[in-house]
Parts: structure tokens; C-alpha cells; sequence
């Protein structure tokens, strides 16, 4: 039990509303106003098992890392508290339990595509965790990662896909992309002792805000795309909630970023997770609004 307990500490479970917020959204779109509970129940199991199976993957990928780094010592298994092998047996059982997960949908609508697919997202999860030994684009692949949330929510509810979720899973690759770059300045010297790739230890801090900057620019921009393409019913209120909603999320990636400017390091660690739990609660809130107006609900304000 004990390690169980020190896997899922491992695992940051608090993390799960960068991506959890984006996936949700994605289903009020793909079924508005709400998917039925059990499809419901079993997009939160694929969501949950799936990202354990990577965070666990990337801690046991990084434990000898971790602990040559100050920073990331005392995490589970290089201080000792959580061994290997249980973190591969914990592991390898998230995953088995998000293929089992995604057919479900094949039991519970006759749609195959989440079980067959199921596999080669895995695949790419648990890849992540090895390339920032050989690439910089090692950001945007994480971002990949948590982008492929709202893909994987469409095609189990609708068997197919559209330029709406890859819209938003494409904003959301970048926006993760950019605020990773931002985390990545905690261990600049460290990357660079070590011959790991990231933007701020290959080229710079200045370079380094300037992708940040072009991710989260080009992340508002697919924001707006999306929510074109997916006003269901256009309106004064419907648009003004919309428009509201993305000019606060940027506002919010704007603030991250000249606060980013004058952070020390250990104040960008800080302000990491606020800022940007922010970010995918506001739209999801914002997508909720806009799938109850469509539906002609609160239609009295």
C-alpha cells in the first residue's frame, strides 16, 4: 500500500487539469450538452489510466536523471521511497487498464476505433519520456501528448474526426509546448551538464521566450478557429460569452509571460501550475457557456 500511495505522489495527480479540462470540453462538444454518463465514466477512466501510465513511464525513465538533479531528488524512486520494479508493475497496469478502457466504447456503442487506437497513443505517451535526450522539439512532443486528449474524446464519442478537435488539440499542443519551455528554465545548467535538449539550454533564455511567445500566440489563434467552427448556434450572447472567455485566456498567457520575464527560477516553478490550471478551467467553463446558450438555456440573460 504504502507504495501505491508513493506512485500516485509520484505521479502529481494535481497535474491532470492541464489536459482533464480540454478532454471534458471536447465531449460537451462532441455530444452536447453532456455525453451519456457511461461514455462519460469511461472518457475519465481512459483520461485517468492514461496519464498515470505516462507520468509513471517518465518518472521510471528519469529516475537516474532525477537524481543527479537537486531540483528533482527527493522524487519517489531516486530517493528510495518507491522502487523500480513496482513502478513498472504500476506502470504497465495503467496502460493494460486504458486499452481495456477505450474498447469499452466498442462494448458500450460498437465503435472500435478507441481500442484499436488505444495502442499507438500509448506508444507515444510512454515515447516522450526518452526524447529530450536527442531532440529540442522534446516540448512540443509532450505537448502531442496532452493534445491528443480532445482527438481521442471525439473519435470515441463520434467515430470520426474533424477540424474541431484538431483544432483544439493543436492549441493545446502548442500552449503546453510554450509553458514546458518556461519549466524547462529550472534546469538549464543541469540539461546542458547532462547533454539533455531543451530550448532555454540549447539556445538561450531570450530565444527560449520567443518560442513561448509564438506558441501561445498561434495557441489563441486555434482557440478562435475552433470556436468557429464550433458556434453552434451563432448569437450576440453566445459570441460575446466566447469572445470573453479567449480574451481572458490570453490575458493569462500574457500575464505568465512578463511575470516569466523577471521570475527567478524557482518563481517559475511556482507559477506554473496556477497560471496555466487557469488557462484550461476558463475554457472549459467557457465551452460549457457556449454549449448551454446553443441549447437555448439561460437564453433569458
Amino acid at each position: 500500500m504504502c507504495q501505491v500511495i508513493e506512485f500516485a505522489r509520484a505521479i502529481r495527480l494535481s497535474h491532470t487539469l492541464f489536459a482533464l479540462p480540454f478532454a471534458l470540453g471536447t465531449a460537451l462538444l462532441a455530444e452536447p450538452p453532456c455525453p451519456e454518463w457511461r461514455a462519460l465514466a469511461l472518457l475519465l477512466a481512459c483520461m485517468a489510466t492514461a496519464r498515470t501510465a505516462a507520468m509513471g513511464m517518465n518518472r521510471i525513465a528519469d529516475a537516474a536523471l532525477d537524481a543527479r538533479n537537486p531540483r528533482t531528488a527527493d522524487r519517489a524512486i531516486p530517493a528510495g521511497r518507491l522502487s523500480r520494479r513496482a513502478a513498472i508493475a504500476m506502470t504497465l497496469a495503467s496502460g493494460a487498464a486504458f486499452i481495456a478502457a477505450a474498447w469499452g466504447f466498442y462494448l458500450l456503442r460498437g465503435n472500435w476505433w478507441p481500442g484499436v487506437l488505444a495502442p499507438v497513443f500509448l506508444a507515444i505517451l510512454f515515447g516522450y519520456s526518452w526524447t529530450k535526450r536527442f531532440t529540442v522539439l522534446a516540448h512540443w512532443v509532450l505537448g502531442l501528448c496532452l493534445g491528443l486528449a480532445p482527438v481521442g474524446v471525439w473519435i470515441a464519442l463520434r467515430g470520426e474526426i474533424t477540424l474541431v478537435p484538431v483544432a483544439i488539440g493543436a492549441a493545446v499542443m502548442l500552449w503546453t509546448a510554450g509553458f514546458d519551455i518556461f519549466y524547462a528554465f529550472q534546469d538549464i545548467e543541469v540539461d546542458r551538464r547532462e547533454g539533455l535538449h531543451s530550448v532555454p539550454a540549447r539556445f538561450g533564455p531570450k530565444a527560449a521566450r520567443g518560442a513561448a511567445v509564438c506558441c501561445h500566440v498561434w495557441t489563441v489563434a486555434l482557440l478562435i478557429a475552433a470556436e468557429r467552427e464550433y458556434n453552434l448556434v451563432p448569437g450576440n450572447v453566445n459570441l460575446l460569452v466566447s469572445l470573453a472567455v479567449l480574451f481572458i485566456i490570453a490575458a493569462a498567457l500574457v500575464v505568465q509571460h512578463l511575470r516569466a520575464r523577471h521570475a527567478t527560477t524557482e518563481q517559475i516553478g511556482a507559477m506554473f501550475f496556477p497560471l496555466n490550471a487557469f488557462v484550461s478551467i476558463m475554457w472549459l467553463a467557457g465551452v460549457t457557456a457556449d454549449v448551454l446558450f446553443s441549447r437555448q438555456i439561460f437564453m433569458w440573460l
